[in-house]
């Protein structure tokens, strides 16, 4: 047996969902104090506010390349990134991730993304609404959030991923991604967690141990606005189950990274029809 010398993390009542934890106060939490001196209200489910030390901002800047003038090799270009960054709080309750928290609230979770993803979509032309969990994993804050950042711009995954589904729906006639989990779905080696609506596996070129990708294999959707009620019921229980497996491998609230990846918005493409993508979910633990 291979000797594990990895870090080890022992449970803390911050992940007990028994009456007798001991609530952690912090800046997220209801009433809490963030850095820049603004107070929380006293919420009692998901919570959005405008991210205090956002990556992106929506300034006055233009939208045009900046070019060094005294250069003309053209290698020194400056373009700017603009966008708007959230922060969503899942629950009041500093010590319940996503796995100990009912169907119920977890419901109050995906409708709150959609909600967001409906007031930002317009004006942008990617959300991505992700969450880092753990301190290994870059999170600061132990209290139960994601983050939403929608810019102006493609990201570079999200440009790649745009241009290989189009290209192979340009080729094939069908989603890349539909295609590839029907072949999934037959072969069922890789095939983790199954419901009505939606599939847990871990993809064929996965690169992270215990990577995992959530997506749906009824019919073909390209935005989590697109869910209707059966299918978020469908998404609650079937993320409850995969993020319990998760904290139950090693018996801890196990850290990860994960983001949602849709069809591309903004004023272009948000109308538009966007065949070739498959909305999905990618975890990277």
């Amino acid at each position: 047996k291979r000797p594990w010398l990895g870090k080890i993390e022992k449970n803390e009542d911050q992940n007990n969902d028994s009456d007798t934890a001991t609530e952690v106060i912090n800046a997220l939490s209801p009433g809490g104090i963030r850095a820049n001196g603004k107070q929380n209200p006293e919420y009692n489910s998901t919570y959005v506010f405008d991210n205090d030390f956002p990556s992106l901002i929506d300034n006055d800047c233009p939208d045009d390349l900046i070019v060094n003038d005294d250069d003309d090799s053209q290698l020194f270009r400056i373009e700017p990134a603009r966008g708007r960054c959230r922060v969503m709080c899942f629950h009041p309750s500093s010590r319940l991730s996503l796995p100990l928290m009912s169907i119920d609230e977890i419901l109050t979770v995906i409708n709150a993304w959609i909600e967001e993803l409906l007031k930002l979509s317009p004006i942008y032309r990617w959300v991505q609404i992700f969450e880092n969990k753990g301190a290994i994993m870059g999170c600061s804050n132990p209290h139960p959030h994601c983050q939403i950042w929608a810019s102006r711009f493609l990201p570079n995954i999200a440009r790649q991923k745009d241009k290989q589904q189009r290209d192979y729906f340009n080729k094939h006639g069908s989603p890349m991604l539909w295609d590839y989990c029907q072949k999934e779905l037959i072969n069922g080696e890789r095939i983790l967690l199954k419901n009505e609506h939606w599939l847990v596996l871990i993809p064929f070129w996965a690169t992270w141990p215990f990577e995992t990708m959530l997506l749906p294999h009824h019919r073909c959707i390209q935005r989590l606005n697109e869910i209707n009620e059966l299918e978020k019921q469908s998404l609650a229980f079937i993320l409850k189950k995969l993020l319990t497996i998760y904290d139950n491998l090693f018996e801890t609230s196990f850290p990860y990274s994960m983001g949602w990846h849709g069809a591309p918005t903004g004023v272009d493409d948000w109308q538009s029809q966007q065949p070739h993508w498959i909305l999905h979910a990618v975890y990277y633990p």
